[in-house]
């Protein structure tokens, strides 16, 4: 693979990645500074301007993961399939917990989403293990960010 290619398809995959996050942010912008500013949220709840800087990071680490997969095995193969899936999972989360606001169906996509990038972790480490320990914080995060949305359904409903 030549290395343009090879640059090319890196800010590819970093731009795809930090283009899921900008669909789901349309969800989100919208209900941080109204709906969500009325929930009931657990005292450990981090400041908004958390957020940001921390799916930026993830979504870089995941792009650059599943570019080292592409890059050892194309594009059609099931590691890259369920990293596309969890990416899908990703946004819909923003879009059914802040666009529709409906923290309870939330939690059932976040418990799907945390399988789907277990899953998504364990393939890529198979082909690259360190495509695999890129997903380690995305994995942390999201177990994070499930709990607290159990939270705010639990303290919500």
């Amino acid at each position: 693979m030549n290395s343009t290619r090879v640059v090319i398809g890196l800010m590819a995959w970093i731009g795809l990645c930090l283009g899921a996050g900008f669909a789901g942010s349309v969800f989100t912008t919208r209900a941080v500074d109204s709906w969500y500013l009325t929930l009931a949220k657990p005292a450990w709840t981090p400041p908004s301007a958390v957020f940001g800087p921390v799916w930026t990071a993830l979504y870089v680490m995941m792009g650059v993961a599943a570019w080292l997969v592409w890059r050892k095995c194309g594009l059609v193969t099931l590691p890259i399939a369920l990293f596309a899936i969890q990416l899908a999972l990703n946004v819909a989360w923003s879009a059914i917990f802040f666009g529709m606001r409906q923290p309870g169906w939330a939690l059932v996509d976040i418990a799907a989403l945390w399988l789907a990038v277990a899953a998504t972790m364990i393939a890529l480490y198979r082909v690259t293990p360190t495509a695999g320990v890129l997903l380690a914080p995305y994995l942390a995060w999201i177990t994070f960010a499930s709990a607290l949305n159990l939270a705010i359904w639990r303290m919500n409903s």
